[in-house]
């Protein structure tokens, strides 16, 4: 009987490398495309765990849960990075560029 691909594996695999990659973007799209790599990645694990000799590509959905939780630390990171800019020097500081330079260079001058 010749082995079949796991179901989803490149799709694990593509959102994974997606998460890491949009964790850069605000984090916001980086933790979409990571919850989808683990949750994804979860059930082909348990369809291959079922039936191991059944299906070739584990490696894929193995790879892809990796970076999806990367993706998911590095995305809560780069959140929790913005929230302490924005409550740091205000929104309406960011908004205005004269303003935040003036900070900055408080900030500069301690």
């Amino acid at each position: 009987m010749e082995k079949q691909q796991i179901p989803n594996g490149t799709l694990v695999l593509v959102m994974g490398i997606l998460s890491i990659i949009g964790c850069c973007c605000y984090g916001v799209p980086g933790l979409i495309f990571g919850i989808v790599a683990i949750i994804l990645g979860g059930k082909a694990t348990k369809v291959y765990m079922e039936a191991p000799e059944n299906y070739s590509g584990f490696g894929n959905v193995k790879a892809g849960k990796i970076m999806g939780i990367i993706g998911v630390v590095l995305s809560v990171l780069m959140v929790a990075y913005i929230l302490w800019i924005i409550s740091y020097f205000g929104w309406e500081t960011l908004q205005n560029q004269e303003l935040m330079q003036e900070k900055m260079q408080e900030m500069m001058a301690q």
